[in-house]
């Protein structure tokens, strides 16, 4: 949505610079002041300069982000091409009209979201056979015990408080990490651990969690349907399978509602 912003600010600017021709005087003028600009420290600039400096920062930045997106799926973008638009659009010669523009812009995003369709279509169906493959393997070891759900799981140390139940809150400490060894969350990292109600996570949490007791340290190696499924989060593909080392800190009693009057 931020970039989506970003880019109809880009296109509405040009589109201005283009209503907008300059004189040789005024493009002169215009120089200077870049000139200037150029040189003035942060805490310097003036409320207009800082204005002016801003809309070409997000105008820079959309483009670095583009440029970063097309790369990683395989998609060049045409720095020659890009800065002579941009320079048309300054001196108010543009080779398209500022509505052929916008639908050629809007044909871009199609291409790259369809692109990205088809990576992620690719991404998932080689998670499911990767998975597939480690949970088979993983499920000989010594100490791996698979349940009726294919949840996997092995206790790296016992506990001896109390199991919960799905709807108790339960306050853990946990690292989960991708079959490659990325690790994409840690309260270990954040140096606090985390507290929320057992039924409200991932289906492979809330059953495998009821299986320990409190002080217990667990691995749960969690097959895509018990995870995210078809779902992408941050650096979690669709239909990866997980791995989760899990410390069972406290378990909670549910919260009281407040009595409905």
């Amino acid at each position: 949505m931020q970039k989506s912003l970003v880019a109809l600010s880009t296109l509405a600017a040009l589109g201005l610079f283009a209503c907008q021709p300059n004189t040789s005087d005024e493009a002169t003028t215009t120089s200077t002041d870049n000139a200037n600009a150029s040189s003035v420290a942060a805490e310097e600039m003036t409320d207009t300069q800082k204005q002016a400096y801003a809309m070409g920062a997000s105008m820079g930045l959309f483009v670095t982000n583009r440029a970063e997106q097309q790369e990683q799926l395989g998609l060049a973008l045409d720095q020659d091409a890009l800065k002579q638009g941009f320079t048309d659009g300054l001196n108010d010669t543009l080779k398209f009209t500022p509505e052929q523009i916008q639908q050629i812009a809007q044909q871009g995003e199609e291409m790259l979201r369809t692109k990205q369709q088809e990576m992620a279509a690719q991404a998932a169906e080689k998670n499911i056979e990767a998975g597939v493959a480690y949970l088979a393997e993983n499920a000989e070891r010594d100490g791996v015990t698979t349940t009726e759900s294919g949840l996997q799981y092995e206790v790296l140390e016992e506990g001896e408080g109390n199991s919960p139940a799905a709807t108790d809150m339960v306050k853990v400490h946990y690292r989960g990490t991708l079959l490659d060894g990325t690790v994409f969350d840690s309260s270990y990292d954040r140096g606090e651990p985390a507290e929320f109600p057992l039924n409200r996570v991932i289906p492979g949490w809330t059953e495998g969690v009821q299986l320990m007791k409190e002080g217990a340290k667990y691995r749960f190696h969690i097959p895509s349907e018990l995870a995210y499924g078809e779902r992408a989060t941050g650096a979690i593909t669709p239909n990866s399978t997980l791995i989760f080392d899990v410390e069972l800190l406290e378990v909670k009693a549910p919260a009281t509602e407040a009595p409905t009057e």
